[in-house]
């Protein structure tokens, strides 16, 4: 019984992380290369390389202390590095004003 809880645990990890590691690595692949540089956090290619590494050692390679690295470098990227692009981007969310508010407030059609 033991066995198959151990067996279903360690499956159930294994998706949390390959689907963050996936998560992470397409979320960075979308981010443009001058927010990196703007955010100060190293560079697109750093952390495209990391979390790549990190995707195929999640896939293919099943050795808990380097898939629980993978994951560090996975909730590294979307604690400190994706908010700081989103910040710098002006991808932080919307509070208040509406869909038609510009960069630099209401667009209100040149009235």
């Amino acid at each position: 019984m033991r066995e198959g809880f151990d067996l279903t645990l360690w499956l159930v990890l294994d998706v949390v992380f390959v689907v963050s590691s996936v998560t992470a690595l397409i979320l960075a692949a979308m981010a443009r290369e001058d927010a990196y540089r703007a955010a100060d956090k190293k560079t697109k290619s750093f952390w495209l390389m990391i979390l790549a590494v990190t995707v195929a050692l999640n896939l293919f390679v099943e050795v808990l202390f380097l898939s629980l690295a993978g994951l560090i470098a996975t909730i590294v990227f979307f604690v400190d590095v994706r908010p700081a692009l989103k910040k710098v981007s002006g991808g932080g969310g919307r509070r208040g004003g509406s869909s038609s508010d510009g960069p630099y407030g209401p667009y209100n059609g040149g009235r």
